[in-house]
């Protein structure tokens, strides 16, 4: 049954705009990009807040790390809470009506952390460097992502993941989330990547083979909807770092976590 998307209203406080969480009821994109009626905010400054908003620091090997003591790293903390009790309560739930529940995963940047890219990169995406760098199968964890992830599949919640990477970077995918702990359902039933050579048939109405004109929207809400409807299964919860990870419905709750970096419509 199509749902409309409940979203989640968290207390957080962010020092960067654009790293705001969704509120009760929200189901816009819930951000706004500067007008030409004033000055757009300064980048070196914003920069800046970026840094201190992760905390950011290289380690010995070169790699820009977040602060495990840094805003983003608490903002990440509160939000597990609320997941985890919500999952909890859902999953007994679901149990109880001999319904079977799931929960969604968006990859990058809600469950692998690209901000050694963005910074290497200075905040620009090139298909080639990114491709290059997914590959290395390197990125450090989300703070807490992996936790998450096995926590509910531990309350007998299925865990599925629907991700922007290419079918061509599955290996990559798989192998970088084993290594921060995310090793739970890590098989082509329940990672959902973008396969434009040979899409699904639940996307034909946007993706044909070697025709690809499906949004972000389209194709995650999509797969949601082929989860729920033909897999049988209830989203009980979607995770996902851009608004459009999250719109479209297809899960009773959707949790938004913060990324000031990029913005994916």
């Amino acid at each position: 049954m199509h749902k409309s998307l409940r979203f989640v209203a968290v207390a957080a406080t962010c020092a960067v705009a654009g790293a705001a969480l969704y509120g009760a009821g929200a189901a816009t994109a819930g951000q706004s990009t500067a007008n030409s009626t004033h000055e757009p905010y300064n980048i070196g400054l914003l920069v800046k807040d970026i840094d201190t908003y992760y905390g950011t620091t290289v380690d010995a090997g070169g790699v820009y790390q977040a602060s495990p003591t840094s805003p983003y790293a608490k903002d990440l903390a509160r939000i597990d809470a609320a997941a985890r009790k919500y999952i909890d309560q859902a999953a007994r739930k679901a149990h109880h009506r001999g319904e079977k529940p799931a929960v969604m995963f968006d990859i990058d940047d809600t469950l692998l952390l690209s901000l050694d890219y963005e910074k290497r990169y200075n905040y620009t995406y090139n298909g080639t460097t990114w491709a290059d760098y997914v590959n290395k199968a390197d990125r450090p964890g989300v703070f807490g992502s992996a936790e998450l992830v096995q926590y509910a599949a531990k309350k007998g919640v299925e865990v599925f993941y629907n991700s922007g990477l290419s079918e061509a970077q599955r290996t990559a995918a798989v192998e970088n989330l084993k290594k921060i702990g995310a090793d739970v359902n890590l098989d082509a039933d329940h990672v959902f990547l973008k396969d434009k050579a040979n899409p699904p048939a639940y996307l034909s109405s946007c993706a044909t083979p070697g025709t690809w004109t499906c949004t972000t929207v389209q194709y995650k809400s999509a797969t949601r909807k082929h989860i729920e409807d033909d897999l049988g299964y209830e989203i009980v919860a979607n995770f996902g770092d851009q608004y459009s990870d999250l719109d479209g419905g297809y899960a009773d709750r959707g949790y938004k976590l913060p990324n000031p970096t990029y913005f994916v419509s």
